[in-house]
């Protein structure tokens, strides 16, 4: 009995999705140290470890807490990072008090109350050839 030769069943596998991204020149070589120092040897080691430290840091914004670094002797930074402030759930943004005095008060009801704005002033023009 002779045997027919078995037919190749192919198997797709998921193709993975390829990324590209074009970078400055500083921007490549800071990726390029960085990979060197980490010991990693592909952009997509690289990419796959910022992504799961971006998504760490987006979560912990989210949740409304602070990212922060602290040095040995407990000096500490807080992240501040545009695009991780928008999903936190509330900005404690500084408050600056300004003590204004009547005169000043009275001048800024007048400029916000006029109906067309006022030419500037040479101090004004001065300060903007600053």
């Amino acid at each position: 009995m002779v045997s027919k030769p078995r037919k190749r069943v192919a198997v797709s596998r998921p193709r993975r999705p390829k990324f590209q991204a074009d970078i400055a020149p500083a921007e490549d070589q800071t990726v390029r140290l960085l990979k060197q120092a980490l010991h990693l040897t592909s952009n997509t080691d690289f990419l796959s470890d910022a992504v799961a430290l971006y998504q760490w840091a987006f979560s912990e914004r989210r949740l409304g807490h602070r990212i922060l670094s602290e040095s040995m002797n407990g000096e500490r930074r807080v992240l501040v990072f545009p695009r991780l402030e928008q999903v936190a759930p509330h900005a404690d943004l500084p408050r600056v008090q300004i003590p204004w005095t009547d005169r000043e008060l009275d001048s800024l009801a007048e400029l916000a109350s006029a109906s067309e704005a006022a030419p500037p002033t040479e101090a004004l023009l001065r300060a903007m050839r600053r």
